[in-house]
């Protein structure tokens, strides 16, 4: 009995798998074929005359290198200051006593609960203002500064940091950003691993601040260049699921290339003695 509750545990597992892997086969599949295949009636679930003349058409006829080189300009920019801001802040409400903190914190954190389309039209007037239309600063900035989720992980890493460390240290004259940067930074590799991962995400993945403010096609990041694709009453599906292969590749990299860190970095409740 106990091995037929496995077995159709199995089943239920591969079905389940099946059903989240097949978008992605079927978003490869029709990009290797012409665009009147796509409406073909029955679907090619196969291939049958694959070809790649789709990814050389949006590379070079419409620019998708220059897209493609521009939100990851855009996505690490974002990540690495978010590293640097998020990890900072984190240590200071974790480690760190002044007036207010948890009202402060608390603050902070309630900002997740605030949908970017309520705030983005006082934000485009203070964009505005500064003369950052069409440049990549509201992309960037706006993700050193409000980085909740990143100041929410790190923040809770840093409290299970041993304070034995930093007793140490402030017994050898350490200062607090000192013990931020010679203590804190070195023992807390996966959380900002994941946290970089995440930030990285939310930027490449990002379309209504590149929309608002970006004008210049040759600044386009990889979100606009796929609508580009999509008119009022048809779509080229082929160049659109081509272009949206390009842009799971770095995400998929990076993941695999930071996987092990990711995991543990968002597991991880303390530091190992």
């Amino acid at each position: 009995m106990k091995n037929y509750g496995r077995v159709i545990l199995y089943i239920v597992l591969i079905i389940i798998a099946i059903i989240n892997v097949f978008p992605f086969y079927w978003m490869i599949n029709v990009s290797l074929q012409p665009l009147e295949a796509v409406y073909a009636d029955p679907p090619e679930f196969i291939a049958k005359h694959p070809t790649l003349d789709n990814y050389r058409e949006i590379f070079t006829k419409y620019n998708f290198l220059r897209f493609t080189l521009n939100s990851l300009f855009i996505s690490l920019t974002a990540a690495l200051g978010q590293l640097f801001t998020c990890s900072l802040a984190g240590f200071a409400f974790a480690r760190m006593k002044f007036p207010g903190k948890e009202l402060l914190f608390g603050l902070i954190i309630a900002t997740i609960m605030v949908p970017i389309e309520v705030v983005i039209i006082p934000e485009f007037l203070l964009m505005a203002k500064l003369g950052w239309i069409n440049t990549y600063l509201p992309m960037i900035v706006p993700s050193f500064l409000i980085g909740t989720t990143g100041v929410f992980l790190m923040r809770s890493f840093y409290e299970n940091v041993p304070k034995e460390l930093e007793e140490a240290a402030v017994v050898d004259g350490a200062k607090p950003f000192t013990i931020y940067w010679r203590i804190s930074i070195p023992v807390s590799s996966a959380s900002l691993s994941a946290l970089f991962i995440i930030s990285f995400l939310i930027n490449w993945n990002a379309f209504l601040r590149p929309l608002i403010y970006l004008n210049s096609k040759e600044l386009y990041t990889l979100t606009l260049g796929l609508i580009s694709f999509v008119g009022e009453f048809s779509a080229l599906w082929n160049f659109l699921l081509a272009g949206a292969v390009v842009s799971v590749v770095p995400i998929f990299t990076v993941y695999l290339i930071m996987q092990k860190q990711f995991i543990e970095g968002i597991t991880s409740t303390g530091v190992k003695g």
